[in-house]
C-alpha cells in the first residue's frame, strides 16, 4: 500500500493535469467533429447549428477575459495566501489526498452548480450555458461572464483544509472536463450500475432540459450520487427539449454571452425597496415579491 502514501511533486501534479485534462479537451474536440459528421449524414446540419457552435467557443474565450477583469487573478493568489497562512494543516500530495481532493471538488461542484441555478445572481451568468437549443460537445464550452469567478469562492475552503492550490485547481478542472464529455445526444443510457453512481450523457441531457419535470435536476459533476442523496435526481424518460424557457433566439455571440444581465436587471428594477432588490440576487430565477 506504499503507493497510497508515496508523495508526489508539484511537477507530477502539473504534468498529469496537462496530460489528463488536456487529453480530455482534445478528445472533446475530436468527438465534436464526429458529431458534426453525424449531423451532416442525418441532414440536420444548418447554418444556425454552425452559428450556435461558433458562439459557444467564442464565449469560451471571452469568459477568462471577464474573469481576469473582475480580479480572478487576485482571487487565485488568495488560495496561496490561505494555504500558507490559514490552513489547519498542509496535507501531503499523495494518492489518498488526490482522490480525496477530487471527491471534495465534486461535492463542492454539486453545491456550486445548484447555487448557479437557484439564485438570481448565479443564473444571470449560468443561463448562458443553458440557452443553446442544441446539445453537443460545443455546448460544454458555452460560458457566461462570471462562470470563472463564482467557483473560486466555493473551492477556497479546500486551501484552508490543507490541500495545495495546484491540486485543487487540477481536481476542479478534472470535474469540469468530465462534464464536458457528457454533452451529447448520441450516447444512449449506459449500464445500470454506472448510471446509478456516475453522471452520464443521459443524466446530463435531463439537466439541460426545459421540460418542467427536468428543471433544476442532476447537478452532479462526476458522481450522480449527490443528486440522489439531496433529492435533485431525475431520470431521462420523456424526450428532452433543450434550451431555456424564454429562448434568446440568437447566435450573436454578444447576445449569447450577455443576455442574462439585461433580463436580470429588468426584473430587479421592479423592486419597491432595497430588501426586495437584494432578494432578486438570492431568490430563485423568476421570483416575484408578494403582491407584486
Amino acid at each position: 500500500m506504499d503507493w497510497l502514501t508515496r508523495e508526489w511533486s508539484l511537477e507530477h501534479i502539473e504534468y498529469w493535469d496537462y496530460a489528463v485534462n488536456g487529453s480530455l479537451f482534445v478528445l472533446s474536440l475530436l468527438y465534436f467533429g464526429f458529431e458534426l459528421l453525424r449531423y451532416a449524414l442525418l441532414r440536420k446540419m444548418n447554418w444556425r447549428l454552425v452559428g450556435d457552435s461558433v458562439a459557444n467557443f467564442l464565449t469560451f474565450t471571452a469568459m477568462p477575459v471577464t474573469s481576469y477583469l473582475l480580479g480572478a487573478t487576485l482571487m487565485i493568489a488568495a488560495y496561496d495566501w490561505v494555504y500558507d497562512n490559514w490552513s489547519v494543516t498542509q496535507l501531503p500530495i499523495a494518492a489518498w489526498s488526490i482522490v480525496l481532493c477530487i471527491l471534495l471538488c465534486d461535492f463542492i461542484y454539486y453545491w456550486e452548480h445548484r447555487f448557479m441555478h437557484r439564485t438570481g445572481m448565479g443564473w444571470l451568468t449560468h443561463t448562458v450555458h443553458h440557452s443553446s437549443p442544441e446539445f453537443n460537445i460545443s455546448v460544454a464550452y458555452r460560458f457566461g461572464p462570471l462562470d470563472g469567478v463564482y467557483p473560486l469562492f466555493f473551492h477556497l475552503p479546500l486551501a484552508a483544509l490543507g490541500f495545495h492550490p495546484v491540486l485543487i485547481f487540477a481536481a476542479e478542472i478534472l470535474v469540469q472536463q468530465y462534464q464536458a464529455i457528457l454533452h451529447t445526444r448520441f450516447v444512449p443510457k449506459l449500464p445500470r450500475w454506472f448510471e446509478a453512481a456516475f453522471n452520464t450523457p443521459s443524466h446530463h441531457r435531463v439537466h439541460h432540459g426545459s421540460n418542467p419535470q427536468y428543471h433544476d435536476k442532476n447537478y452532479g459533476g462526476i458522481l450522480i450520487v449527490w443528486d440522489r442523496l439531496f433529492g435533485t435526481f431525475e431520470p431521462e424518460v420523456e424526450a428532452v427539449r433543450y434550451g431555456i424557457t424564454k429562448p434568446i433566439d440568437s447566435v450573436n455571440p454578444l447576445v449569447v454571452f450577455l443576455h442574462g444581465f439585461p433580463r436580470f436587471w429588468k426584473e430587479a428594477g421592479q423592486a419597491r425597496s432595497v430588501a426586495e432588490f437584494f432578494a432578486y440576487f438570492v431568490r430563485p430565477p423568476g421570483w416575484k415579491p408578494a403582491n407584486s
